[in-house]
């Protein structure tokens, strides 16, 4: 990244990553349930574990696309949209509450999607401020 940046490439190279991690903190905060299950406290940590399996997936996914952002790009839409299905019938099955179901789509994997679109925006931004400059 060259000092002489644009304002608005900055801003699009730190959006994915910052709402990133605010979406990895907001799905890791449902693991945090296994608390009020009555296990006792190796059964909490045990499950507090496995409950934040995704959430350390979604870290080194985002690890990875802070280095690869066209790659991580798209696995992080590929993530989304292949998700998408399986949640939305979960809870619809579990709750058979079509708008519920789509709030939950709209929290937990439409975020996802919309990082791997501005980290591959961001790609794009960037390598066609390096073509400008080297032209």
């Amino acid at each position: 990244m060259s000092g002489k940046m644009k304002k608005s490439v900055r801003i699009i190279h730190w959006l994915p990553r910052i709402l990133c991690i605010v979406a990895i903190l907001f799905v890791s905060m449902f693991a945090l349930d296994v608390f009020d299950s009555g296990l006792s406290g190796m059964q909490q940590i045990k499950a507090l574990a496995m409950h934040l399996i995704p959430s350390f997936v979604l870290i080194l996914m985002l690890v990875f696309a802070w280095r690869y952002e066209l790659h991580g790009g798209v696995a992080f839409i590929m993530l989304g949209a292949g998700f998408t299905p399986f949640i939305f019938m979960g809870n619809y099955n579990m709750n058979h509450s079509l708008g519920t179901s789509l709030v939950i789509i709209i929290t937990t994997t439409i975020p996802f999607m919309v990082v791997g679109m501005l980290f591959i925006l961001s790609y794009f931004l960037k390598k066609r401020n390096k073509e400008k400059g080297s032209a």
